[in-house]
């Protein structure tokens, strides 16, 4: 197991919590919660240890499009970069949603 934080300056508010996905084989888990420090936090722990720089990555791509100040924790079992990416983007739309 292994876990670590990376954080980048964000200037977006999120409306509300979100939490995507279950811990399971081959996937993750992500809940986000609206921040108050300007910064997009987050804070990974994985079974699958080696792939700092691949998260990394991941979440580099994911801050160029959404800039948003919010805590991000990833409960991961081997979900593929891609899986990650689908996962963030939903968290995202969700925590944005606004009650019908």
């Amino acid at each position: 197991m292994e876990s670590f934080s990376f954080t980048t300056p964000a200037k977006k508010s999120v409306a509300k919590r979100a939490h995507i996905g279950v811990v399971g084989s081959g996937d993750l888990e992500i809940l986000l919660e609206p921040g108050t420090s300007g910064t997009t936090v987050f804070n990974v722990r994985t079974a699958s240890e080696g792939f700092k720089e691949t998260w990394r990555a991941v979440f580099k791509r994911f801050t160029v499009h959404h800039d948003i100040d919010a805590i991000i924790t990833i409960n991961d079992f081997g979900a593929t970069p891609g899986v990650v990416s689908l996962r963030l983007a939903q968290a995202v739309e969700i925590s944005n949603q606004t009650k019908k």
